[in-house]
Parts: structure tokens; C-alpha cells; sequence
């Protein structure tokens, strides 16, 4: 399956047998940044969807340049 396959998985109607528990999946601290995102993709299989406990999770990254730590920043500056 491409990454463009995996990103289109449409959680109402994917096979759940065919997701990975996220919790089974274990990454190595010690490894380099790279080893660690190739580990997780290797064991989660599909980074868009995959099972927590029993819900099916989904995924997705905004085309943007701003940080997860810029939106949390704008959402506190707003409280």
C-alpha cells in the first residue's frame, strides 16, 4: 500500500483486523530520530490509522508550516 493509499483509508468502512494496536508498538530511545520514525512505520504499519484499544484512530497533517507548539501557543494566548 502507498502512503497516499494509507492516507485515504476511510475509518467507517476499514478492515479492523488489518490495523496494529498502537500499543504494541515499541521504539528504542536510544536510536537515532530517523531509526525511531522508521521502527514505528515498520511495526504500525499504516502511520494513519491504526487501533487504540478498540477505537480505530485516524490521522492527518494540516499543508501548513506551523508547529504543533504555535497552535498550542495561539490556543493558550486565547484562554
Amino acid at each position: 500500500m502507498t502512503l497516499e493509499e494509507m492516507r485515504a483509508v476511510d475509518v467507517r468502512t476499514v478492515d479492523r483486523s488489518s490495523l496494529v494496536q498502537r500499543s504494541s508498538v515499541k521504539i528504542d530511545p536510544k536510536k537515532s530520530k530517523r531509526e525511531k520514525i522508521e521502527d514505528y512505520i515498520s511495526q504500525i504499519g499504516n502511520p494513519y490509522c491504526y487501533l487504540d484499544g478498540k477505537t480505530v484512530v485516524k490521522i492527518s497533517f494540516a499543508d501548513t508550516d506551523r508547529t504543533i507548539e504555535d497552535c498550542i501557543h495561539a490556543y493558550l494566548s486565547g484562554i
